[in-house]
């Protein structure tokens, strides 16, 4: 039998179970304690009514909260564009044209190499909080690249995504219709066993409705849900799409019309906001607080990537949010962790109620504000994951 260790004289836990606590959005519970037994958690409460564990952990009058849900990120890569970054912040915008660069070096990069950069993202996240995250290939753009990316992060995390269609491959960048015939037939059928889900960029020097349609069409065909990359730089059909392929998430949401908020407010589709790469990149914030009043669900992610967002700290997204998007800080918190978990589709983490994996943040503070109102400042005090205390 597995022990059971409570975690108690925790100021302030966010338990994002309403039922809980003062019954908001955060279920958030003071003076409290948590029980976890093997890799879940049983019981939360005010500390005064735990019940007797095996071991105990002193919080020491801190916030408790879920390990942060990362439910977008690119760490499959090699190379480096640093050079790309400092241009661009000396005026030159940024397209989508970057990635090539990141190609080109991960295609020249052995199995080793992209796994020890996966790990060493994964070890620094998870320093920063971050208990579940999704990872993406779309930096290798061959069959053989493609699927050997999404068999080394499939040896990290179930939240695989393959992103064959990132951009059309540079070799046939003159046929973009023959690179879609590559994805949709020969390179998905090497994909798809090591993937869960299938995402396209649909933009502008990237791909269009159409061919996005029929990408995730044929993913659906092979057991891969649809993510989508959608209305990044210009407004155009990603959102709407993604709505009409019940698309577990829109990632990026930052050029939207009223038709589009319409429609993600009125499905499960979540709306993943990035805000690192709007920071990275001198872009126009998107609007979270016009896509919370409509009613649509939204999530906070890294969006981490070597061109445009190359930062894997949901805390420094949190603030952004707050300072630059209009959320709250409740909000900001719950979107980080139980709005990536439902950008995942998944109940059994994001949250921290009983039957869910204990994925525990402890932080530095007495509040879950603080992730905002100290900005840069490294709070995260302690990290268990699955119960086994991490950091």
């Amino acid at each position: 039998m597995s022990s059971s260790t409570v975690i108690t004289n925790i100021a302030a836990l966010v338990t994002n179970d309403p039922s809980l606590g003062d019954h908001s959005p955060l279920g958030l519970v003071r003076d409290a304690a948590v029980v976890i037994e093997g890799d879940r958690v049983v019981w939360t409460g005010e500390s005064s009514k735990a019940p007797a564990t095996d071991n105990r952990v002193d919080a020491d009058g801190r916030a408790v909260l879920p390990g942060f849900v990362d439910s977008h990120s690119h760490l499959l890569f090699a190379g480096d564009r640093t050079e790309e970054f400092n241009a661009r912040m000396s005026g030159r915008p940024y397209s989508a044209g970057g990635i090539r660069t990141t190609v080109a070096a991960t295609r020249a990069a052995s199995d080793a190499e992209l796994e020890a950069g996966l790990t060493r993202y994964l070890a620094e996240a998870l320093r920063q909080g971050t208990t579940t995250f999704e990872t993406k290939s779309g930096y290798g753009l061959t069959t053989a690249d493609e699927s050997r990316a999404l068999r080394v992060a499939a040896r990290h995390t179930d939240e695989v995504t393959f992103l064959g269609a990132h951009i059309v491959a540079p070799e046939l960048a003159d046929d973009p219709a023959a690179y879609v015939d590559l994805v949709t037939s020969e390179m998905l059928d090497a994909c798809a066993p090591h993937a869960r889900w299938i995402d396209v960029f649909c933009e502008k020097g990237a791909f269009d409705g159409d061919q996005a349609r029929a990408i995730l069409t044929a993913g659906k065909a092979k057991g891969l849900h649809p993510r989508i990359h959608a209305n990044q730089l210009s407004h155009g059909p990603g959102v709407q799409l993604a709505v009409e392929l019940d698309a577990a998430s829109a990632d990026h949401c930052t050029h939207l019309t009223d038709a589009d908020v319409d429609a993600l407010a009125g499905s499960r589709t979540v709306a993943t906001l990035l805000p690192g790469a709007e920071f990275s990149t001198r872009a126009q914030w998107p609007d979270a607080r016009r896509l919370i009043d409509a009613g649509a669900t939204v999530a906070l992610s890294t969006d981490c990537n070597p061109g445009s967002s190359f930062t894997s700290s949901v805390p420094f997204c949190i603030a952004l949010a707050v300072r630059d998007m209009g959320m709250t800080p409740d909000e900001a918190v719950w979107s980080a962790t139980a709005g990536g978990a439902a950008a995942l589709r998944r109940d059994d983490v994001g949250r921290l109620a009983p039957g869910a994996y204990a994925d525990l943040t402890l932080l530095d503070a007495p509040s879950h504000v603080h992730l905002a109102y100290r900005p840069g400042v490294p709070l995260v005090a302690g990290v268990w994951r699955r119960g086994v205390r991490r950091v």
